[in-house]
């Protein structure tokens, strides 16, 4: 599997913006798709995850009900649609994936800066 994200950019407290990850594997039913986040001096942390072949989602609580997770089979692309953005969502957001057995994610997108201003 490789990933390539797109779609970050600058954007004002409140306001929304939709990252996208294109993904080249012959199939991903086996695989979780997930999105993280680097903020500035802190660690990565996953955000929102989505298992390919149901579309079971998870969501870290900094996220939850504002941070939406979800897949496009035909073009083999998982969205991150972000709403009511805050200055601390601010950072540099990564796809990963990895297959259902695995216990880490092993497969990672280059970044996409999200900046976020008050």
């Amino acid at each position: 599997v490789q990933l390539q994200a797109s779609g970050g950019g600058l954007v004002q407290a409140g306001g929304s913006l939709r990252l996208s990850c294109a993904a080249s594997a012959r199939t991903l039913s086996l695989y979780v798709l997930a999105w993280f986040r680097q903020a500035p001096g802190k660690e990565r942390e996953i955000l929102a995850s989505i298992r390919w072949s149901v579309q079971t989602t998870k969501y870290a609580d900094s996220v939850k009900g504002r941070f939406t997770v979800s897949r496009d089979s035909t073009k083999k692309m998982v969205y991150l649609q972000m709403n009511n953005l805050k200055p601390e969502d601010t950072g540099v957001y990564y796809c990963a994936a990895k297959v259902l057995s695995a216990t880490s994610y092993d497969v990672w997108g280059q970044g996409t800066l999200v900046t976020v201003s008050s």
